[in-house]
């Protein structure tokens, strides 16, 4: 099911969201211009769950920040356009209402924790790995996590493709969102080994703590909760 729109309607313009998918975007055209350095580069800034739990066996400093700074860099890199394109859709569509259920810069602060909680979600139940996890899902993760807990009557228009029928569908974000972690939860336990490439373990921890980190985040007096309105 692929989102098109939700249905609440917010008062600020969703300043922060916009700045983290032009940070996206500007990251993955650094990465095509990176030509045969990129493998180098992902290895460098992409979390990788093993040198993150052996960095001292491998000789660095327990609290090196060079040993934590892949938590948030590994967030602003992309497998290919597919990968930032279906990341960007979703964080443009639930990001505006959990930014202004937060405000601007409890909502970065959110976004930038919520990816890293996804992060080391990852690492803890994959520890042996040494595959560089990118890609900003588990931060979008948290994003949706958010919104499940903060907008239970909201909708989302999706599109859903059966055989050969387009079909576009108003589903409640209750239901949307339950669906898409269950999938992610499943597709992780069923996962026999490298997950084809997709950290799923990172989405289920990022959702997660995206239902607590909200709760604490929110402002002492709450913002004027978003209007839902229906198409």
């Amino acid at each position: 099911m692929i989102p098109l729109r939700d249905t609440v309607r917010t008062r600020t313009f969703p300043l922060v969201t916009l700045a983290l998918v032009l940070a996206n975007v500007a990251v993955f055209v650094h990465e095509a211009a990176l030509g045969p350095r990129l493998d180098r580069a992902v290895h460098l800034w992409g979390l990788i769950p093993a040198r993150l739990v052996y960095w001292t066996e491998l000789g660095g400093a327990p609290l090196d920040p060079a040993r934590f700074v892949p938590l948030v860099t590994s967030m602003f890199w992309h497998g290919g356009f597919l990968h930032l394109a279906g990341n960007l859709l979703f964080l443009w569509i639930f990001g505006d209402a959990v930014e202004d259920r937060l405000g601007h810069r409890r909502y970065l602060l959110f976004y930038l924790v919520g990816g890293a909680a996804a992060g080391l979600a990852q690492v803890f139940l994959l520890p042996e790995s040494t595959l560089p996890t990118v890609g900003a899902s588990g931060a979008i993760a948290a994003v949706l996590g958010a919104y499940l807990v903060s907008f239970p009557r909201a909708r989302v228009l999706a599109f859903v493709p059966i055989f050969i029928l387009p079909w576009i569908v108003e589903i409640p974000a209750v239901v949307y969102l339950a669906v898409w972690f269950a999938m992610q939860l499943l597709s992780g336990l069923m996962d026999t080994g490298a997950g084809g490439g997709v950290a799923w373990w990172a989405h289920v921890g990022g959702f997660l703590a995206g239902i607590a980190l909200v709760k604490l985040m929110e402002p002492a007096r709450p913002r004027r909760v978003p209007q839902v309105w229906r198409a």
